[in-house]
């Protein structure tokens, strides 16, 4: 019987959206673009939020930012055309209250609906107007004279939005699909030993709850994402990606990868020939990932450590284990700019140990680019370091055994599975180490990296101070020039970085965010000039030639320049001690992660360095907790477990970095405490039901787990 229920669930879930009422080939091919192609994605096609329309409030209760319902008769429409057409509606109650409807976006046809006289049901929420509150694009309905509309029994599901396909078309869909739900055994994936110590609803209930919560359902709970139902299928979902990465984890763990256990004479020589001495972290990461090295089986590791603490050093040690054996090592990195202070790095390192470290970027071409391909074919260049031109189809290595990813969130999945492809040959695939300056969240690693040993590198080099972070506002501009004016009369160096600032919505002619910031650097490049005419002031930015880039960064880090103006691109990748001063403008448009990155610029020599945050008041909010955030820790983990709190997942976790769909109903954040029971529940299923996690995984995420492991 058992076996039956199963049978009669993966049918269902699999069955075409063909096969409901109203689903023709147009409305299919909508769905099917959102990513909605059988029952099953519908059913977790889950409401955004929800309405209550089980009750009427009278006019004069209204609150602004309250949502409502309201029932009353049209006194008065006028049509205006000043800046752009709009109707207005005014309506009152027996309560003797007014409010006003207003539309921006209407047809004639409509207009003709609100005869003065007709009542109407309307549905919004009211903001402060001219005249006393509004209601913006209410949804409304006409109502007869002498018609007893009933009220709603239930809340109104508002679901995310298909193109083409109405809200109204798109609710009697998921209606169908919710009447052809499978009875709970049926449905149910999870063992019943297993639910039972779970404290949550059935996974039918939840669904049903979710999509037609009853009216005396907790509202605030739902729009909390904390109430039992949403913990339900949260849970679920998170075991499920979960699932994929650990199922991706073990399928690379049948390769073989080339040990490379050795007598560690290239180590010995390069840890000698350093002018400083390992961390007690370095030291700590690189006995981690020679042990995994010396398996014959592929390291899959996270190396994170916040800026400047030392990631490229422990990167060359690993390599020089593979070097030794006779192998080759690619390291890539997504800019020319990081990618270059990678290749000098490991040129000033190795070229002393007689290793080859070819180059090979965008910019190397002709015959140079095609002697730099014969060197990696023939393995005379043991290592190669370069941007996303290393996972070009025509770069062949000759027996590639360590592929290196720096700041790896920014490269796709495909690229990243590209570079690993390049050796892998006969059920061999090389060790994979990839490296980030942006300090993980511990939450984000055990929902997104739990396929990766994660290694943390959280000590900074002796000699270096504490950057001092100010936040000021552009008004104090002035006391700014003068600030930079002594700094390099002192012969220190200082970067004043330029930020995207946004035009007018209104207007609708913003350009181009890359035009935008060369433009404000230009700006800046060209004032500042005028008001330091004795300093040299160089300017870099996005829209120039990569040479011109490249020029103007090689001339500050020898000083021949005392203060760059420069947009984000110096984010990574620029190494100047000199420098002991950065003014960030418009800083309060930049997340916590992107300001770290820019401040760990400055601070690596050992003069004391500073920071300015300059803003733009008023201040959000959220705005005020990041540089408040700044000011009090230099601490990149301590300042990673703050974006996530104020962003959430989203923005520090994509597909393109991940290659797992986003969440339906999962938040990392607010559901961090299930992550442990989410850990355990998945060791057991992988042991005892390895079939019922395929299933899980294919409910949740489907094809988007075979990019987990790259």
């Amino acid at each position: 019987m058992p076996a039956r229920r199963d049978l009669v669930s993966l049918d269902l879930s699999t069955e075409p959206l063909s096969r409901l009422a109203g689903v023709g080939p147009r409305v299919a091919a909508k769905l099917e673009a959102r990513g909605l192609t059988t029952l099953q994605d519908l059913w977790l096609h889950l409401p955004l939020r929800y309405e209550d329309r089980t009750t009427l409030l009278p006019i004069r209760a209204l609150k602004a930012g309250m949502p409502a319902q309201i029932e009353g008769r049209v006194e008065a429409v006028e049509r205006g055309f000043r800046y752009r057409p709009v109707l207005r509606v005014a309506i009152s109650d027996d309560s003797g209250a007014s409010l006003l409807l207003r539309f921006f976006h209407f047809r004639a046809a409509q207009v003709a609906q609100f005869a003065v006289g007709t009542r109407l049901r309307c549905y919004g929420t009211p903001r402060p107007g001219q005249h006393g509150l509004e209601i913006v694009h209410p949804s409304y309905r006409v109502l007869g004279e002498g018609e007893d509309a009933s009220l709603g029994e239930a809340l109104d599901p508002v679901y995310p939005a298909v193109e083409g396909v109405g809200p109204a078309s798109l609710r009697k869909l998921i209606g169908q699909a919710l009447d052809r739900l499978p009875d709970s055994a049926s449905l149910e994936l999870l063992p019943p030993d297993m639910l039972a110590g779970l404290k949550l609803p059935a996974l039918r209930d939840a669904l049903l709850t979710m999509h037609r919560p009853p009216a005396d359902a907790d509202i605030a709970a739902l729009s909390a994402g904390t109430h039992p139902a949403q913990r339900r299928l949260a849970m679920e979902e998170l075991l499920a990606h979960h699932l994929s990465l650990r199922r991706q984890r073990i399928a690379l763990q049948q390769h073989r990868a080339p040990s490379l256990r050795g007598r560690d004479g290239l180590v010995k020589a390069l840890l000698q020939s350093l002018p400083f001495r390992l961390t007690g972290a370095q030291q700590r990461v690189f006995d981690e990932i020679r042990k995994d090295l010396a398996r014959a089986h592929p390291m899959l590791r996270l190396v994170q450590g916040d800026v400047g603490s030392g990631k490229t050093v422990v990167a060359a040690l690993a390599a020089m284990l593979a070097v030794e054996r006779g192998k080759q090592v690619a390291l890539a990195a997504p800019t020319e700019l990081l990618a270059e202070q990678h290749l000098v790095n490991l040129r000033g390192w190795l070229e002393p140990l007689d290793v080859r470290v070819a180059w090979l970027a965008g910019k190397v071409t002709g015959k140079a680019r095609s002697k730099v391909l014969e060197e990696v074919a023939s393995g005379h260049a043991q290592v190669v370091v370069g941007t996303h031109a290393l996972m070009q189809d025509n770069v062949v290595f000759n027996d590639l055994a360590l592929a290196i990813v720096d700041e790896q969130h920014r490269f796709g999945v495909h690229q990243r599975l590209a570079l690993r492809d390049k050796g892998a040959a006969a059920g061999v695939v090389p060790h994979q180490l990839v490296m980030t300056a942006t300090p993980i969240p511990r939450t984000l690693a055990m929902a997104a990296y739990s396929d990766l040993d994660v290694s943390a590198i959280d000590e900074l080099p002796p000699g270096r101070t504490p950057v001092q972070t100010i936040a000021i506002s552009a008004e104090r501009r002035p006391e700014l020039v003068e600030r930079i004016r002594v700094a390099c009369q002192q012969g220190r160096q200082v970067y004043w970085v330029c930020t995207l600032i946004e035009e007018s919505e209104e207007d609708g002619t913003a350009p181009a965010n890359g035009r935008m910031e060369a433009s404000a650097a230009q700006t800046t490049f060209e004032t500042l000039s005028a008001q330091l005419p004795e300093l040299r002031i160089g300017l870099v930015h996005g829209r120039m030639k990569a040479a011109e880039k490249q020029a103007a960064m090689r001339a500050f880090k020898t000083a021949e320049i005392d203060l760059l103006v420069a947009t984000t691109v110096i984010e990574v990748g620029v190494d100047v001690p000199n420098a002991s001063l950065m003014i960030i403008e418009n800083a309060e448009r930049l997340g916590l992660a992107q300001l770290h990155q820019l401040r760990g610029r400055v601070g690596r020599g050992a003069t004391a360095s500073s920071c300015v945050l300059m803003y733009q008041a008023p201040l959000s909010n959220m705005a005020r907790e990041r540089l408040e955030t700044m000011r009090h820790t230099n601490d990149g983990f301590l300042i990673a477990e703050k974006d996530l709190e104020l962003r959430g997942p989203g923005e520090l976790l994509g597909t393109r970095q991940t290659g797992l769909a986003e969440f339906r109903v999962a938040d990392l954040q607010r559901d961090a405490p299930l992550l442990p029971m989410v850990h355990a529940l998945a060791e057991r299923l992988l042991q005892e039901s390895p079939q019922l996690a395929d299933r899980l995984v294919g409910r949740w995420i489907g094809g988007a787990m075979r990019y987990a492991s790259a």
